[in-house]
């Protein structure tokens, strides 16, 4: 009987332990950083844009569970809006930007108040005249720093990218140079490196030239400085240039060539990225 009663007291004992032990992980697990993310886009024109844009929302999603954090995303940009925002810690464009004056003060109001955002290739463009056209100096001069769209290369293609920064959280993490996923990549009108507020952390290293295949000429880069990658040190926010797949036109298929999340290393910033926005909303813009 005494040996039963023992047993039964280490049993219990071991049992008491467990629970002690789930509840150890269940409050670590609760402790760590929970975020909110909404993604606005509009993938309505380009198959390209399109294509990235279905990718990005499934990819986001999958890393959300992963990473403890809610994606949410959507194509009605009246989201855009204060109340709306207010329950974010970070706002993504994936591939445009906000066309009326209301939205685009409250999207001005929201980073001016330590709002985050992360936005991808197209959501920068502007040329005027076209369908984008610039029109929105806070946004594109301020903001972003890049101004005007100038040109890109064609067909997309994969670039050997320059980390320039290895110090930030978004790029610590990534080797001195690495093979991006194809993309379509821009040149802007402003020079990047001549503004104080704008912190390049990646650039096309010279090893990607002749980048592009054309037909045309001027959609083959032979040299030059191009970054693809920046943060302005007055907000919370981060410009990727990556995020136009590769679609075959040329036969009317319009079949998927490459995708933007299959490349571990650009993900790796991505990703590392959005936890740097979502995770330190409270800490103070270094």
């Amino acid at each position: 009987m005494k040996k039963i009663k023992n047993s039964i007291s280490k049993i219990s004992g071991f049992l008491f332990i467990a629970v002690l032990l789930s509840f150890g992980f269940t409050s670590v697990a609760q402790k760590k950083p929970q975020f909110d993310v909404i993604a606005f886009y509009t993938a309505k024109s380009d198959q390209a844009h399109i294509s990235f844009v279905y990718e990005a929302n499934e990819w986001f999603a999958k890393m959300g569970k992963k990473h403890h954090f809610n994606y949410e995303s959507t194509n009605d940009w009246n989201k855009l809006n204060p109340v709306s925002l207010s329950k974010y810690e970070v706002v993504v464009f994936l591939d445009s930007r906000p066309d009326s004056l209301s939205l685009r003060e409250a999207f001005e109001h929201y980073m001016e108040k330590d709002g985050a955002w992360m936005g991808f290739h197209f959501c920068a463009f502007a040329l005027s005249p076209s369908a984008y056209p610039q029109n929105w100096d806070w946004y594109h001069i301020n903001f972003l720093g890049s101004g005007q769209y100038v040109s890109n290369t064609w067909q997309p293609t994969s670039a050997i990218l320059k980390v320039e920064n290895r110090i930030h959280p978004a790029t610590k993490r990534l080797p001195s140079k690495f093979e991006s996923a194809p993309n379509e990549w821009y040149r802007w009108e402003k020079d990047l490196r001549k503004n104080q507020d704008i912190k390049i952390l990646a650039s096309i290293d010279s090893a990607s030239f002749p980048l592009g295949t054309g037909p045309k000429p001027n959609e083959i880069w032979h040299s030059g400085y191009y970054p693809v990658v920046w943060t302005n040190v007055n907000y919370r926010m981060i410009y990727i240039n990556m995020g136009h797949n590769n679609i075959d036109y040329e036969s009317g298929t319009n079949k998927e060539m490459s995708y933007t999340f299959k490349n571990k290393t650009q993900n790796k910033l991505i990703i590392d990225a959005l936890l740097w926005l979502g995770e330190n909303k409270n800490e103070n813009k270094k």
